[in-house]
């Protein structure tokens, strides 16, 4: 007998949302546990307001939050970056054996026109490999090695030989970022930089991923078909359900299924326009009916919000934008504009002068709101 699937209103998929990314009122206090729960947090390091890392973990924590604390993860690597993300060091044992498999039986066109070109370079790799070895870490501009073919893509990568023989030697687990120089990866050889942990075998890592990957989001859908671009991050994993009102059919996390009914603790939060709640525009917009684009390779008289405008959330809604400019020279966090979706009830907007405080007592500054004769954008 057929079970009939759930249909979740737009409040429950929202309160699943929500709870999934760690954005209620009961805030977690360990920054290693949170990225470990969202399964990894972007590096970015676009300066406006803070590093986009730095604002997701802060978002969470709030005044659990402390750039030195943050610092010392990276450092003593209880956090390691993989592929453009920061991890729990020890989740690296869910990667390694894709890793030693790479490219796989399967791959992908693109993956493997990546792993012939390594083969054909193979005496630039060990090169690459050796300088580590006796010299690392180092950046790309100190590994000097002659390549056979050079790398070719639509333009913006080509003859990028080292850079993008670095990133398949990731790919492939031997070589990891040590840690940065700026917006610089610094590279070294992966066994000085990830943990000796044992690998999980590849047909339970994908499993446990899929697993996480959907409890950090909640709810989501699984994307018609993978690419090397747009891997399938889900799978069959979770619960069927429908969205009312939204098309298609949506995966939960069983777990937080169950709590959709419950009202989530509310409280008000600034997030990083890479923040996960938000990434997905399509899932923003279906799940939350919110309108944002990030702005930064906007013309200036074209952007509606800012360069780099922060998402407000309110409980389980969206309900506007902060543009928010950190100058560190002056000691300010500069608030430029606060974009009301629709007009803000005093809670909310005490809730997000709260947050600012917040902001910028981690941040080492404090907040000045800035006027038209400020000189504002």
């Amino acid at each position: 007998m057929l079970t009939a699937m759930r249909t979740l209103s737009i409040d429950e998929a929202r309160r699943i949302a929500v709870r999934a990314q760690l954005l209620t009122a009961e805030r977690p206090t360990d920054l290693v546990d949170v990225v470990g729960h969202l399964v990894g947090v972007q590096v970015d390091h676009t300066i406006y307001t803070a590093p986009s890392a730095e604002l997701v973990a802060w978002s969470r924590l709030g005044a659990a939050f402390t750039r030195e604390e943050f610092d010392r993860a990276l450092t003593d690597r209880a956090l390691v970056e993989h592929r453009g993300f920061l991890r729990r060091a020890e989740d690296i044992a869910l990667y390694t054996a894709e890793m030693a498999a790479w490219p796989g039986p399967d791959a992908p066109e693109g993956v493997q026109r990546a792993a012939d070109w390594v083969d054909v370079n193979d005496a630039a790799r060990e090169d690459a490999l050796q300088i580590l070895r006796s010299e690392g870490p180092l950046p790309p501009k100190d590994i000097e090695v002659e390549f056979a073919v050079d790398w070719t893509s639509s333009g913006w990568n080509n003859s990028k030989n080292t850079s993008m023989l670095l990133e398949r030697l990731e790919e492939r687990g031997e070589v990891a970022v040590s840690h940065r120089e700026g917006r610089t990866r610094v590279w070294d050889l992966a066994e000085r930089v990830y943990p000796d942990v044992a690998p999980v075998p590849a047909p339970e890592a994908l499993r446990v991923r899929r697993e996480r990957h959907l409890a950090a989001l909640g709810i989501a859908r699984r994307i018609p078909r993978s690419t090397h671009i747009s891997p399938d991050l889900l799978g069959p994993t979770g619960v069927p359900v429908a969205v009312e009102g939204v098309r298609g059919t949506w995966q939960a996390d069983p777990v937080l299924l169950e709590s959709a009914d419950d009202d989530v603790p509310a409280r008000t939060a600034l997030l990083s326009p890479l923040d996960r709640l938000v990434f997905d525009r399509k899932r923003m917009v279906d799940l939350f009916g919110f309108e944002y684009a990030l702005e930064m390779y906007v013309p200036v008289a074209k952007r509606r919000w800012g360069y780099f405008a922060l998402p407000v959330l309110h409980g389980a809604n969206l309900v506007g934008k902060v543009d928010a400019e950190t100058d560190s020279f002056a000691g300010l966090l500069r608030v430029h504009a606060l974009h009301e979706d629709e007009p803000w009830s005093p809670a909310v907007r005490d809730g997000v002068e709260a947050e600012l405080e917040d902001l910028a007592w981690a941040l080492g500054v404090r907040v000045h709101h800035e006027t038209p004769d400020d000189g504002a954008p």
